[in-house]
């Protein structure tokens, strides 16, 4: 390991691809085996779980620092389009979506929550649905509350408000009530 320079600093805000946003507590250097490692202490409120990552396995992992403006801006897009329901088998699809929400990627966690959001007007969801949902859009919220300085329900309530506002003409079946 030639001294190479850290990616993350303690403090920083990261992303752990299966469980989302985490802070780095400290920065540990153990001997395990026999064989001395740095390892990147990270916290995650949500889960209340504490988690040792080797320094030199970030990259294999897939462990990033927060998205950028752009991407999230993407994202925030993303939430904007017309959901794509595909016409597969429900654990296909889950399997699809549980893979979306567990890559890291903003865009792809967007995708899964717009695609799964329905309308108080809708017919209700199945309960993994839901389930598979509320892990998505939970995890673009804390993503989005660690980028703007705020809260996870702050976030998910901006998130909400943007399917609100553009899901309906999706939905439009012809038939309103009237």
């Amino acid at each position: 390991m030639a001294g190479k320079a850290l990616a993350f600093d303690v403090g920083d805000y990261v992303v752990y691809p299966k469980h989302g946003v985490g802070r780095v507590t400290e920065i540990q250097n153990e001997e395990i085996a026999g064989m001395a490692l740095e390892l990147y202490v990270l916290r995650f409120e949500k889960e209340r779980m504490t988690l040792r990552v080797p320094t030199n396995k970030v990259e294999a992992i897939g462990m990033r620092k927060l998205s950028s403006d752009k991407t999230l801006k993407e994202a925030m897009e993303t939430l904007k389009g017309k959901p794509k329901v595909k016409r597969t088998m429900w654990s296909r699809r889950a399997q699809e979506y549980e893979a979306k929400i567990n890559s890291g990627d903003l865009v792809s966690i967007a995708e899964v929550t717009r695609d799964l959001f329905r309308p108080d007007d809708q017919p209700e969801q199945s309960y993994s649905e839901r389930q598979i949902f509320e892990a998505a859009s939970s995890r673009l919220a804390r993503e989005l509350a660690a980028m703007d300085k705020t809260d996870e329900p702050t976030a998910l309530e901006k998130v909400l408000d943007i399917l609100r506002e553009h899901a309906p003409q999706y939905y439009d079946n012809g038939d309103d009530d009237s």
